[in-house]
């Protein structure tokens, strides 16, 4: 286990102000980590463990990945579980592994797996008793999400660092919220985390990529509009919307 890592306290404190500010964590929450085996869902997994050992309160944690099966297509190809968990044990976790529930491949797109994904982790932390589910996406995830929204699905809207489902008997948490992606990189190169390749064919052309690019280009030649779109997020001016 890395018992002698600190967060930097710049980002320790982006961290907990999400926290705070949403209020994610309560005494006796037991917490679903969904853990994709990408660098953010494993950085979580490391600033969750670090804070569930400091905090005043006492909260349960256990690690979930959802095994798509794509590594059988390919020859000799361990399941990314193996990878994944292997890192994770430096945080003290056994990863839980769970087969995707069956969907069709012929009909499959980035929509549809994520929500069949999503809908697996209600069903599982229904079953289980777990009450939180915390993802890691973090600031740069949430600006592309309202643009993706905004473009493809013409409406207002992004992802929220705390989300109340079902008569507020399951929160989806993002303790990350505050954090850009560079943060999150960061993080993991100093704890040495691997990212574990996504194996997904459709991985590398979806519209979540080319939103990311173009908002990369803006951001070169605006360097404060990262900022600005994050704060415009809790800043919204109804009065002047149709």
């Amino acid at each position: 286990m890395n018992d002698g890592y600190r967060l930097p306290a710049r980002l320790n404190r982006k961290i907990g102000q999400a926290m705070h500010d949403y209020s994610m964590f309560s005494a006796g929450d037991n917490v679903l980590v969904a853990v994709s085996g990408g660098v953010d869902s494993l950085v979580l997994s490391g600033v969750l463990s670090i804070w569930q050992k400091k905090a005043p309160i006492r909260f349960n944690l256990t690690a979930h990945h959802i095994d798509h099966g794509f590594w059988r297509r390919e020859r000799e190809m361990p399941p990314p579980a193996t990878a994944i968990g292997r890192q994770l044990l430096q945080f003290g976790f056994t990863l839980e592994i769970d087969a995707e529930r069956e969907i069709n491949e012929e009909a499959r797109t980035c929509f549809l797996c994520a929500r069949n994904r999503r809908n697996q982790l209600f069903e599982l932390a229904r079953e289980r008793g777990y009450n939180k589910i915390a993802l890691g996406h973090h600031k740069d995830d949430l600006i592309e999400t309202f643009f993706l929204n905004a473009i493809h699905s013409g409406n207002i809207s992004t992802m929220v660092p705390r989300q109340d489902l079902f008569g507020s008997s399951l929160a989806i948490v993002r303790p990350m919220a505050y954090l850009e992606k560079t943060d999150v990189e960061q993080i993991a190169g100093e704890l040495k985390l691997q990212p574990v390749k996504n194996l997904c064919p459709l991985s590398e052309d979806t519209r979540r990529e080319k939103v990311r690019s173009l908002l990369q280009r803006l951001y070169e030649d605006e360097p404060a509009a990262k900022s600005s779109l994050f704060s415009a997020l809790s800043n919204v001016r109804r009065e002047y919307l149709l």
